[in-house]
């Protein structure tokens, strides 16, 4: 496995290949992948993704993935680091804390994470733009392209947040964030989640914080720990070859009859009919 560095705040690249190098990769830094042209599959974290032209990938730090090429595929790479993000603004530290969390926010899920159907040709457009740039030198390029990077980080940032929980806005509480973070990196350690736990690692009394998280989210505790696992499901049903079994024990069911009774529950269907249909 190789660990790629970046060594400037941000750096970008445009490849056509026909062979994705064999390496699977673990970066230090987030990496934007955009399609402009070619098929295959893009492969994260044990689960996998069909792409096409228009797809844009998020990778962050520690993720693992390549890619399989299927048709000559033109490759634009942007890559940035938390550092960058950080200069953007001084100024604004809640922005950037926030532009940081969605981004992580996004860590784990394969697939195009262009979720608002206006900001497809949005993308496109900007990326092309920067093509350009980089390819006349014109006075001010670097300057100009920039100011393209920020717009994309930005938009990148406003389609994630489409998939946090319903209540959750821009002036919502650190405190919130650092619980769905929290919750989020422990999915697969049930000790860590239960409210005791969430109470003393956050210094918030027990009785106060099942409210203060139903009224920043909408949700309850168990509601949003319950709907991210079902995102966890979902993925790997719909993008990996783990069998039904596998899926409940990574994360912590008692056994599969628990697992198919919750997806029931909220999705109508169990989790071998759900991949049957997407399939």
């Amino acid at each position: 496995m190789a660990n790629e560095n970046l060594h400037q705040p941000f750096e970008i690249d445009y490849k056509e290949l026909d062979k994705f190098p064999r390496t699977i990769r673990r970066n230090n830094f987030f990496e934007l992948i955009y399609i402009a042209g070619g098929t295959g599959v893009q492969y994260i974290n044990k689960n996998k993704f069909n792409y096409r032209k228009g797809n844009l990938f998020l990778i962050t730090p520690q993720d693992i993935h390549s890619f399989e090429i299927t048709t000559v595929t033109q490759f634009f790479f942007l890559r940035f680091n938390e550092y960058y993000i950080k200069t953007k603004s001084n100024k604004h530290k809640e922005w950037v804390e926030r532009v940081e969390y969605i981004l992580q926010n996004a860590s784990h899920r394969p697939g195009c994470i262009l979720k608002n159907k206006t900001d497809k040709p949005l993308i496109a457009s900007l990326i092309e733009s920067i093509i350009a740039e980089h390819a006349n030198q014109q006075l001010y390029h670097n300057k100009i392209i920039e100011q393209i990077v920020n717009a994309i980080i930005i938009i990148v940032a406003r389609n994630i947040a489409l998939k946090l929980p319903k209540n959750i806005k821009e002036n919502t509480g650190e405190t919130v964030l650092d619980i769905l973070h929290y919750i989020q990196q422990n999915i697969f350690e049930p000790k860590m989640l239960k409210a005791e736990q969430l109470s003393k690692h956050f210094r918030i009394s027990l009785s106060y914080l099942g409210r203060y998280f139903k009224k920043q989210t909408g949700e309850t505790l168990q509601q949003y720990i319950s709907t991210y696992k079902l995102r966890l499901i979902e993925t790997r049903l719909l993008h990996s070859d783990m069998r039904i079994n596998e899926i409940a024990f990574e994360l912590n069911f008692t056994d599969e009859s628990h697992l198919n009774r919750l997806f029931k529950k909220y999705k109508g269907m169990s989790p071998t009919a759900f991949r049957n249909q997407a399939r």
